[in-house]
Parts: C-alpha cells; structure tokens; sequence
C-alpha cells in the first residue's frame, strides 16, 4: 500500500488516502492524473502530504502552508523557516515561546 494526495487545479492538496496504485489508475476516485504519490517517512516529495498542502511540481515537493508573513521557505527541506531561530534557552529552562509577527520575534509564553 501507498499514500497518495489528492490534487486540484491550484495544485492545492484536498485528499490524502493509503491505496494501491491499481485503485488509483482505476478511475475510482477521480483521474489518476490528479493524485500524487506522498511518503509518510519523507523519502521522497521532501514531506508527507496534508489537506491544505501545495504541490511544487519544479521541485517535486509537498510544501506546507506558510505559518506567518515573515518565514521563508528552505529549500533543502521544503519547511518554512522563521527569520530568527528559536530560542536555544527554552529547552534548557523548560521555557515556552510562541512566534508573534507583529515583532517578528519569538515571545516567552508565561
């Protein structure tokens, strides 16, 4: 068995489904042409597809949707990244931060 996503026309993601390739080019579930191949451990496509997901097709990954503005897209991974890395004191002083975009910062949750 396989995971496959489902496409549309804005290469947005709206079906995830584990089938075999048979029942897929069946014509079951809609044209085979619109479903793409995902892999849950990340072997290839860079990341598991999601509802909500956009596929690349030039680089031939499931990218996320963006969480903020202000985070850019790594191109090794195909992850949004924020533009400042997380606090490295949180997991030693078992702090919590959440990402505020009005400051473009991450913020100690309390």
């Amino acid at each position: 068995m396989s995971s496959f996503a489902k496409i549309d026309k804005n290469n947005i993601v709206t079906q995830v489904l584990v089938a075999e390739k048979n029942f897929i080019n069946s014509g079951l579930v809609g044209d085979e042409f619109l479903w793409v191949q995902t892999s849950y451990n990340s072997n290839f496509r860079k990341n598991f597809a999601g509802v909500g997901y956009t596929y690349d097709k030039v680089r031939d990954a499931f990218i996320p949707p963006k969480p903020f503005n202000s985070w850019v897209l790594d191109e090794a991974t195909c992850q949004w990244q924020p533009p400042v890395s997380y606090p490295d004191q949180a997991i030693e002083n078992w702090k919590r931060y959440e990402w505020n975009e009005a400051t473009t910062n991450w913020v100690e949750v309390e």
